[in-house]
C-alpha cells in the first residue's frame, strides 16, 4: 500500500520534489490555502482516509514557500477517530519516500504549565507518549529505519534553537516545553492534568507523538510547535470545547504563519 500511495502521489507531482513536510493542526490550514500550487484529496490516495475533524480539510497540498518545495497535510489522522496507529503515521512514511527531509508538526494543545496562556506558541523540546501505542511495533522496514531507534533527540536540537531564534527575530514570544500525548477524544480530567504536570509535561494533546516518532525513526529532522489553545482542566476556570480550541487557533494563526514561513526560509 505504501508503494501504491507513493506511486500515485509522484504521478500527480510530476517534477515537483518536496523538501519540507508540514502537518497543519486544528485551525491552521489557512497556510495551505494561501500557497497551494496543487492539492490531492486524501480520499483519492491509496492508504489515506478522509478527515472527519472540524477544521481539517483532508488534503495533501503542494506549495513553494520562501524558496522551498513544501508538502502540507491540511488535516491529520487521529487515533481517536478509530484509525489504527499505523494508519495515523502512514502519511509520514509517504512523505519520507517522496524525499521530505524535514518535518514540521503543529498541533492545538492544552496548557498544563500554569504560566502559559491561550494562543501562546510552544516549541516542543521533547514528548511523553501516554497513548499506550507505539507506531513502530510490528515488522521493521529496514530500508527506512533501524529496529531499535534512539529517541533521545526526536525534536532536532539545532532546529529547536532555530525556531527560538526566529521567534525573537520576528517579535514572537515563544514558550518551550514537553508535550504529552493522550488518546482523546475526551479532554483530560483535572487529576490527569496534575499527573501530566507531575510527570514533566507542559502541554497535553491528542496527536503529534506518533508522527514525530516515525519521522525520527526514518531519519527526518523534526520540528514541533504547539498552539496552546486552552488551559487544561484544573488550570482553566471554564469548561473545555473544540470551539474554544478553534477560536484560540484562529487568534494565533497570523503569528503562527509568520513563524513557520521564516523557519522554512532558514532551513
Amino acid at each position: 500500500m505504501l508503494e501504491k500511495a507513493v506511486e500515485f502521489v509522484k504521478d500527480k507531482m510530476c517534477d515537483f520534489k518536496p523538501q519540507v513536510g508540514i502537518i497543519l493542526g486544528s485551525g491552521l490550514g489557512e497556510l495551505a490555502d494561501e500557497y497551494s500550487k496543487f492539492s490531492i484529496d486524501y480520499k483519492d490516495i491509496p492508504g489515506f482516509e478522509a478527515s472527519t475533524v472540524a477544521g481539517h480539510k483532508g488534503k495533501l497540498v503542494f506549495a513553494e514557500i520562501n524558496g522551498k518545495n513544501v508538502v502540507m497535510m491540511q488535516g491529520r489522522f487521529h487515533f481517536y477517530e478509530g484509525h489504527s496507529i499505523q494508519k495515523v503515521v502512514f502519511p509520514i512514511k509517504v512523505m519520507k519516500k517522496l524525499g521530505v527531509e524535514t518535518l514540521i508538526i503543529t498541533n492545538a494543545a492544552g496548557g498544563v504549565n500554569a504560566s502559559f496562556n491561550p494562543s501562546d506558541l510552544m516549541v516542543i523540546t521533547d514528548h511523553i507518549n501516554f497513548m499506550g501505542q507505539n507506531p513502530l511495533v510490528g515488522k521493521n522496514d529496514d530500508s527506512m529505519g533501524t529496529r531499535f531507534p534512539d529517541m533521545s533527540e526526536v525534536y532536532t536540537p539545532e532546529y529547536v534553537e532555530l525556531v527560538k531564534k526566529t521567534g525573537k527575530e520576528v517579535g514572537i514570544d515563544l514558550q518551550e516545553g514537553v508535550y504529552m500525548a493522550l488518546t482523546g477524544p475526551s479532554y483530560e480530567t483535572p487529576s490527569e492534568v496534575r499527573m501530566a504536570r507531575t510527570l514533566g509535561a507542559d502541554a497535553v494533546g491528542m496527536s503529534t507523538v506518533p508522527e514525530a516518532m516515525v519521522a525520527s525513526w526514518a531519519g527526518m529532522k523534526v520540528i514541533g510547535i504547539s498552539c496552546i489553545c486552552n488551559s487544561a482542566a484544573g488550570v482553566s476556570t471554564v469548561g473545555l470545547s473544540h470551539e474554544e480550541v478553534i477560536k484560540a487557533a484562529n487568534k494565533a494563526k497570523d503569528k503562527f504563519k509568520i513563524l513557520v514561513k521564516e523557519v522554512i526560509k532558514k532551513l
